[in-house]
């Protein structure tokens, strides 16, 4: 009892239906480049975490011991006068202490760097994932097609079988030659032939759509295509767009990082420690000291090196916008094409409109005729296998023209 209530349960799993959406966000998600956007995000939240230590005060511990060939002496001799002489062999432990009080905006020009090259790693990802619309677009467009192939062939096997029905009455009753439904007998073990093939084509396509989406072959057995409209004035929207645009933005940051770098900064800094001498240097006794003092830092003159750089990173800028007029430029051709290819397919899906009603006249005669006797099977084969490759090309062109609008759609970026 637990199975048969179990059964049809997995009989609507089986039959579920999937979209073409469907398939590209489960490609998506099934993809190992997702996983780089989030050490992407790591590793800019660690980058940003040690940029924000930069206000914090950095400490060193040092300790040294030395002996030195000479010290400083006092070249004098007085009675009654002790004189201290400062050892050769000396020892110190300090702490160095130095605190930024203002760094000429380099820690903030750091971090809007870092951020924007994070946003930047983050849509590189975003365009590779975009590749596999195109990979998963084809697989299931192939499959379904091969699946309506397989349709007809059953629909024409039908055909075929009640024609043989109808032959082996006459065949028994004298009236038919059994060589004439050889003809069918043989035209159905040729349709069994085209059926395995297609089988196994089709088992191929979706086995390569299963490893793409990380779904069972079970679960891609009822694709549909659902109709598509496009809009011709859409505007594009592709990742690559977004990838041009951060790319600029990066090397503005980059631009005023260089900058940041030659402004004046003031730290302050200071040590103590224990040691012998102290700061005392005639003092031959281990003694704790300390200092504090106030810095500024400023390169006042580089030999243009920021300026060489800066307008280096300029020209990066105008190769990155060239990039993006010849990308741009490559689209507008693609869309041309693929808008002229929807277009010479809307018009053959017409005449095969008018092709299919001709030939199904054409073979409805051929059926009246072969019944009479006036025309042999093999005549009427030709003309029904001549209304078959109507139809077969009828849906494929169907299927060409939704996978050509998906196409328009995926090159101009918006078929989220």
């Amino acid at each position: 009892m637990f199975l048969w209530l179990l059964l049809p349960a997995q009989l609507v799993v089986a039959q579920q239906q999937v979209t073409l959406n469907d398939c590209q966000q489960w490609a998506r998600a099934h993809h190992p480049l997702l996983e780089q956007q989030a050490i992407y995000k790591q590793m800019s939240e660690l980058k940003l975490d040690n940029n924000r230590t930069n206000s914090l005060p950095q400490v060193g511990l040092n300790v040294q011991a030395t002996y030195q060939s000479d010290v400083t002496e006092i070249g004098l001799s007085l009675p009654s006068v002790d004189i201290p002489e400062v050892a050769k062999d000396q020892y110190k432990l300090y702490l160095d202490v130095k605190q930024n009080i203002w760094d000429g905006g380099l820690t903030k020009a750091n971090e809007i760097l870092e951020k924007a090259k994070e946003r930047t790693n983050q849509q590189s990802v975003e365009v590779e994932l975009y590749k596999i619309r195109e990979q998963v677009n084809s697989l299931f467009f192939t499959s379904f097609l091969i699946q309506q192939n397989l349709d007809l062939l059953e629909k024409k096997q039908e055909t075929l079988d009640a024609r043989k029905k109808q032959m082996d009455s006459a065949v028994k009753n004298g009236t038919l030659l059994q060589s004439e439904l050889n003809q069918i007998l043989a035209e159905l073990v040729k349709i069994r032939q085209q059926q395995i093939e297609l089988q196994s084509r089709r088992e191929t396509v979706l086995s390569a759509l299963a490893i793409l989406t990380g779904k069972e072959l079970s679960n891609l057995q009822n694709l549909v295509i659902e109709t598509n409209d496009i809009s011709l004035a859409g505007e594009l929207n592709r990742p690559e767009l977004s990838l041009f645009e951060k790319q600029t933005n990066m090397l503005a940051a980059s631009s005023d990082l260089l900058q940041k770098k030659r402004n004046p900064k003031v730290f302050g800094f200071g040590q103590a420690g224990y040691g012998r001498p102290g700061l005392n240097m005639l003092n031959d006794e281990f003694d704790a000291f300390y200092l504090v003092g106030l810095g500024v830092n400023w390169t006042v003159f580089d030999w243009k090196n920021t300026r060489r750089e800066r307008e280096v990173i300029q020209l990066e800028q105008q190769l990155v916008s060239t990039q993006q007029q010849q990308f741009e430029r490559q689209i507008n051709i693609a869309l041309d094409g693929e808008f002229r290819k929807i277009q010479q397919i809307q018009n053959l899906l017409e005449s095969d409109r008018e092709l299919i009603e001709l030939q199904e006249q054409i073979t409805k005669s051929a059926a009246s005729k072969l019944e009479n006797g006036t025309i042999t099977a093999s005549d009427y084969l030709q003309d029904l296998n001549a209304e078959m490759g109507a139809r077969i090309t009828f849906e494929t062109h169907k299927v060409q023209l939704e996978a050509a609008k998906i196409n328009y759609q995926n090159i101009q970026g918006t078929n989220d």
